[in-house]
């Protein structure tokens, strides 16, 4: 049962009085409890230790009012993610990489935020496009939609903390989902038929409707190919995955796609099998959530630090950084300086006459702004490579996010009160209570994915691809506008060729 202090601090910022979200710093100010306190400080090992001397030492922000955590940073263990799959209370006396933390505060099985309040929207039955007056109507369409869904989930168990969000494939069903197959059947029927089965893996699938949507149109349309077609769903989530099984039970052609499907309830990372037969993989709006690496660098000596998170007795967050990076962020720097076809931009990227002047100032920090690495993405694109091997990658995904909290390839932080999104300005805050969502860099992750599987891709723009595949004037409104074009303009498509 979540504390009295949190109702506290959801109820204030849900007042109306308020007329932008504060960070998170400032709401813990205004509570008694220390639970939710945020004090963000910064560790920097000594400049001239030897190698393999003890680690790092407490510096405090001259903008930040902090204590010394020598003691805390030498004794509390560093522990991982995976570690805490099987606590049932947020951890504390622990330090842990960014990365973990963020892993751990989306999808902890007992305190995770996909696991205790996040919902996805259903709109019903399918908007009747033609019907539609225009662009600003289909808006307010959904808007209605969004009430009464929500409100028909208030009558059986009110939630003021439910997360509620949408994505392409339930706010265009079955359109968006016929577009993905389309291209499915048209490159296995060029590439791949008769001599092998179609096999389709989704990762992160929801309520399941891409699969239902995808099933249904190669039944109705291509009998030929369904009874050569075989869906596997990998889902971390093991309440999405019973949905997603009675969702596709409950179809009209249920009993059919049953025979086809296999819902596998299990983190891709924790992936051991390996997969000979050509396939698809479906990763669709999932690396967002993709938890990342901070950095931090020496704005004199442009050495790279590597952030954790260290929570104390009170369940407090302190920031802190090492120079000694951890293999894996380490090999994902290694990867980018190698596979990089473009330069690429960090935080000690400007001229360093600039930088020295700037950090030279009164009050300067003693470290430059972040950058978060995705770390998991690469993580995800050996997997594919190890598991994988004959596999062809269909990823769709943010490539800009407005609102996102300082920092290079910064995410996007917030939370739902009361029906109200609230965004905040850290990523180390209460574990389970905030969505944390990244964009993606595609130039980047495309480079990254050909260095590590050997293999070519095509990034294209989201209503690019839609313009190829889908069939727009089901999803035209009356005068010419097309939602299915322009609701995701902030989109990007990478496929393997």
């Amino acid at each position: 049962m979540d504390s009295p202090a949190i109702v506290r601090i959801f109820q204030q910022l849900a007042r109306p009085s308020r007329k932008c979200p504060l960070s998170f710093s400032q709401w813990s100010q205004k509570t008694a409890s220390p639970t939710l306190h945020l004090r963000r400080s910064y560790v920097l090992g000594r400049r001239g230790q030897a190698k393999g001397q003890s680690g790092s030492f407490w510096q405090q922000r001259s903008d930040l009012l902090t204590k010394d955590m020598t003691r805390e940073i030498q004794e509390f263990p560093r522990i991982t993610a995976r570690e805490l799959r099987r606590r049932t209370h947020r951890p504390r006396r622990v330090k842990m990489y960014t990365r973990d933390f963020i892993e751990d505060s989306l999808y902890n099985p007992s305190y995770g935020y996909f696991t205790k309040h996040a919902t996805i929207f259903n709109p019903g039955e399918p908007f009747d496009f033609p019907s539609i007056k225009d662009g600003a109507e289909f808006n307010r369409q959904v808007d209605l939609s969004y009430i009464d869904f929500e409100n028909a989930l208030d009558d059986i168990k009110p939630d003021e903390l439910r997360q509620l969000w949408h994505t392409p494939t339930e706010l265009f069903r079955p359109y968006y989902g016929e577009a993905i197959a389309r291209y499915l059947v048209t490159n296995y029927k060029m590439t791949l038929y008769p001599y092998h089965d179609l096999i389709i893996y989704e990762m992160g699938a929801g309520n399941g409707t891409m699969m239902r949507n995808i099933l249904d149109y190669i039944w109705e349309n291509e009998p030929e190919v369904y009874s050569r077609t075989k869906f596997k769903i990998i889902e971390i989530s093991a309440s999405l995955a019973s949905l997603q099984m009675t969702n596709i039970r409950q179809s009209p052609y249920g009993r059919e796609h049953m025979q086809h499907i296999q819902v596998i309830n299990r983190s891709i990372f924790d992936w051991t099998e390996y997969v000979h037969s050509p396939c698809f993989f479906l990763a669709l709006e999932v690396i967002d959530n993709f938890p990342h690496d901070s950095l931090r660098y020496d704005p004199e000596t442009e050495e790279p630090l590597q952030g954790s998170i260290l929570i104390d007795e009170q369940g407090e967050f302190h920031e802190i950084y090492d120079r000694e990076l951890d293999p894996i962020a380490l090999r994902y720097l290694r990867v980018r300086e190698v596979a990089a076809r473009s330069p690429f931009l960090t935080p000690v990227s400007q001229p360093r006459l600039l930088r020295k002047l700037r950090y030279s100032l009164p009050f300067a920090p003693n470290l430059t702004i972040p950058e978060y690495i995705p770390t998991y993405l690469m993580q995800f694109f050996d997997v594919l490579h190890q598991y994988f091997p004959a596999h062809r990658l269909v990823l769709s995904d943010f490539d800009y996010l407005p609102d996102t909290i300082p920092g290079n390839n910064a995410p996007v932080v917030q939370t739902r009160y009361q029906r109200r999104n609230v965004r905040v300005t850290t990523p180390f805050v209460h574990q389970g209570y905030f969505d944390i969502f990244f964009p993606t860099d595609f130039a980047m992750m495309e480079d990254i994915y050909r260095a590590i599987t050997g293999k070519l891709t095509r990034v294209s723009k989201h209503q690019a691809f839609l313009e190829s595949w889908a069939i727009l004037e089901e999803t035209r409104v009356r005068n010419g506008d097309n939602p299915l074009l322009t609701w995701y303009a902030n989109a990007s498509m990478m496929t393997t060729i």
